[in-house]
């Protein structure tokens, strides 16, 4: 049966308490709590942390069939101010020592598999990622989730070329205005949507606190974000992934032909679950992505 994986770190953020975290380990919670089959392709240590890692992952409903464990520590990321600024501490951490999933846990597709964040970079386990991402049929969607503060002190050049494997594969790209502006400086979204559109990706989403625009072929949509009582952005862009990916999976786009097809009315649809979705995150405290029967409350 097709799938969602999600592939890279997990991690807590300390805010000030631990709670579990990391971007795609947030994505894969997302679209279980949601409904769809999810699978979560990482390392989490035996740590006290990774424990609760674990039980997260588990009570969410991810399938942990590809999730490896390990008695490195975990990744901890400290968060600060809102929006949040980060700062990781994650030397030899459990999370950059995954190791290739078993091959037959990966039969059914196509699958739609989501990575990014800090996973994308660090070594050894990007090489990994960036190989599943690569060999796998169906969609795969990416989100950059850039972290300057880690990105920086070691030198764009560490960051791009991985990030250029992922985008090679992509159909899928979301990013934050945020992000567009580091990776690519003084240019105009339109133009880097041409661009990316060009280099083969389907669809590009950019989030803003006040909107949302999907560029496909077709054209582009802007969607609004209603205002909400925000407690805590830990996790919104997380969840707003995996609220498109839910929806994509629901509604049988598994392949790159068939998300080729979705039409601009129907962005509109799925990018506004997404929001809504998202939209429940902020208001609670740390990565805490809503289950379905939330939704309707």
């Amino acid at each position: 049966m097709a799938m969602i994986i999600s592939c890279g770190e997990a991690l807590v953020d300390l805010v000030p308490a631990p709670v579990p975290g990391g971007g795609p380990m947030n994505v894969a919670v997302t679209c279980a709590r949601l409904g769809a089959p999810t699978a979560f392709v990482g390392r989490v240590s035996t740590d006290s942390h990774g424990k609760a890692i674990w039980e997260h992952l588990v009570t969410s409903g991810v399938d942990v069939r590809l999730t490896q464990r390990g008695p490195e520590p975990t990744c901890r990321a400290e968060v600060f101010g809102d929006p949040p600024v980060f700062r990781f501490h994650g030397e030899h951490t459990a999370d950059v020592f995954v190791e290739p999933p078993d091959p037959d846990l990966l039969i059914g597709g196509p699958h739609l598999l989501h990575g990014g964040t800090l996973s994308i970079f660090r070594e050894p386990g990007a090489g990994v990622l960036a190989e599943l991402a690569e060999s796998l049929d169906g969609i795969v969607s990416f989100d950059p989730n850039v972290r300057p503060q880690i990105i920086e002190p070691l030198g764009r050049d560490r960051w791009q070329p991985w990030f250029n494997r992922w985008c090679a594969v992509a159909s899928l790209f979301r990013a934050s205005d945020d992000d567009l502006a580091w990776i690519w400086p003084d240019r105009d979204e339109g133009d880097i949507a041409a661009e990316l559109l060009a280099r083969g990706i389907v669809a590009l989403i950019t989030t803003r606190s006040v909107d949302v625009t999907v560029h496909t072929a077709e054209g582009h949509i802007t969607v609004p974000v209603p205002p909400v009582d925000v407690v805590d952005t830990v996790g919104a862009g997380d969840s707003f992934c995996g609220g498109v990916l839910t929806q994509l999976w629901e509604r049988h786009i598994h392949t790159i032909g068939a998300l080729a097809t979705v039409t601009l009315s129907e962005w509109r649809e799925i990018v506004a679950f997404a929001i809504s979705v998202a939209g429940i995150t902020v208001r609670r405290r740390g990565a805490d992505p809503p289950f379905v029967g939330d939704l309707s409350t």
